[in-house]
């Protein structure tokens, strides 16, 4: 199962502010914070929306 690694690179000041409901949503809240999040049309959609903010990197999760 794919997962979606995201770390925000830019601040939130004077970002739209449907950006930054967005990347509270995502919960990236600080610069250089990360999360990771299942590969779906949703979070697909967030990152796109807020792409030129965010850094994202596809990981494959281990079952152990």
């Amino acid at each position: 199962m794919k997962k979606l690694k995201i770390t925000l690179k830019k601040s939130l000041i004077d970002k739209q502010k449907k950006h930054k409901l967005t990347l509270k949503a995502l919960g990236l809240t600080t610069i250089g914070k990360t999360r990771i999040f299942p590969d779906n049309a949703a979070v697909r959609g967030m990152i796109n929306q807020v792409s030129y903010m965010v850094e994202v990197e596809e990981i494959e999760h281990e079952t152990q």
